[in-house]
């Protein structure tokens, strides 16, 4: 294991970007890159950055309050009677842990949820609340690994889907080229005859 590997293995995975790194995952590259301290992790809190400064051998430091405090962890849950359907909360959850359509009533998958809490300001009509994450949860490795492959494949998949979209873009625009471009002789000379008609260069 890489020495990002080790620290993000003792990362909580909530991916809730607190430490100002796109997830756990950049924020473990970072420190191991010195670019970032160990001190960065509310979820985490003064447990995780003891155990980052014994990985890293380096002395404990208390919590940055410019990135949060340390706060028990909480589930999101969505009061589906107010759920409008916009989907904005799908969207910002960035381990796929709410379901649901446009239009149609949404709901948390619980068992998927890290506390992450970045459905709450994302929601228009303020349907999300919090309620507290079973300790047991908390504190599951098991829950942790599912978070960061959840989280790895969201990514993979929107990666993917922006390739998708430039690619037909581009395939978009080249075929807007070639109909404007006229490949037939005649019309090609057609054109330059209209083209020295209007005084325009050959």
């Amino acid at each position: 294991m890489s020495l990002a590997d080790r620290i993000d293995a003792l990362l909580p995975q909530t991916q809730c970007e607190q430490c100002g790194y796109h997830g756990c995952r950049p924020y473990a590259e970072a420190i191991a890159r010195g670019e970032a301290s160990i001190n960065q992790c509310p979820p985490g809190g003064a447990s995780g950055i003891a155990r980052l400064a014994a990985l890293l051998d380096v002395p404990v430091l208390p919590l940055d309050p410019e990135h949060g405090v340390e706060k028990p962890r909480m589930l999101a849950r969505i009061v589906e009677a107010d759920c409008i359907g916009c989907t904005k909360c799908i969207q910002a959850c960035p381990v796929d842990a709410i379901v649901g359509a446009s239009k149609v009533m949404h709901t948390v998958m619980t068992d998927d949820c890290t506390g992450c809490e970045l459905c709450v300001p994302a929601c228009p009509v303020d349907c999300i609340v919090l309620v507290p994450m079973p300790q047991t949860q908390v504190d599951d490795p098991a829950h942790a690994d599912l978070s960061r492959v959840h989280f790895q494949r969201r990514e993979t998949r929107l990666a993917q889907d922006k390739a998708k979209r430039e690619a037909e873009l581009a395939a978009r625009k080249a075929e807007v080229a070639a109909a404007s471009t006229p490949t037939n002789p005649v019309l090609a000379a057609l054109a330059r005859a209209k083209a020295k008609q209007q005084g325009k260069p050959q």
